[in-house]
C-alpha cells in the first residue's frame, strides 16, 4: 500500500542506529521522573552561560527545552536537523559513543560546524556529565521553509 511504512521498516530503520548503539525515539528519550540530576551549563550564542538540572537519561535537547533555552530542535529530536548543534569540551567529546552515520550527515549542515560539535537529541545525558559546558552556535540553518517553530512536548 502506498505510502504505509510498515512495522519492520520503522523497527528497522528508525528506531536503532547501529553506529552509536542508540535508540530513537520522537522527542528524544524520556527519563524518569525519579532520575538523578546532574548540572550543565550552555554557553549561549550571546556568551551567556546558564546552568540548569539534567534529568540522567534525557537528551541535552530536551534538557534544554525543559529549561526555556532557545536550542532549537526543529526535526523535534529525531536527527533529522542540525539545529540542535553543539559544540562540546574535547574532554566530553572523546566520552561519548561515536556519532552515527545520520548524524554526521546532519552535521555536515551545521553552522559553525567544529572537530567537536554533535547533534543535542543524540547525546542522552549521564551521571558524569556533572559540571560540562555546552556551547550553542552564534546561529543555526533551518531549511523548514513555512517559520514554523516547534514547541517541545
Amino acid at each position: 500500500m502506498r505510502g504505509v511504512i510498515s512495522r519492520q521498516f520503522m523497527r528497522r530503520t528508525w528506531k536503532f542506529s547501529p553506529a552509536s548503539q542508540s535508540l530513537r525515539w520522537h522527542g528524544g528519550p524520556k527519563a524518569a521522573a525519579d532520575a538523578p540530576r546532574v548540572s550543565v551549563t550552555f554557553i549561549q550564542p550571546d556568551d551567556q552561560k546558564r546552568t540548569v538540572d539534567a534529568f540522567v537519561g534525557e537528551s541535552l535537547l530536551q534538557t534544554a527545552h525543559r529549561n526555556e533555552i532557545d536550542l532549537e530542535g526543529a526535526c523535534e529530536g529525531v536527527c533529522a536537523c542540525s539545529t540542535c548543534h553543539l559544540i562540546l569540551s574535547d574532554d566530553l567529546f572523546d566520552k561519548l559513543p561515536e556519532a552515527s552515520e545520520n548524524e554526521e550527515d546532519m552535521l555536515d549542515m551545521a553552522f559553525g560546524l567544529t572537530d567537536t560539535s554533535r547533534l543535542g537529541c543524540q547525546i542522552t545525558v549521564t551521571e558524569d556529565m556533572n559540571g560540562v559546558e555546552l556551547e550553542m552556535p552564534k546561529a543555526t540553518r533551518n531549511f523548514y521553509v513555512d517559520g514554523h517553530v516547534p514547541k517541545p512536548h
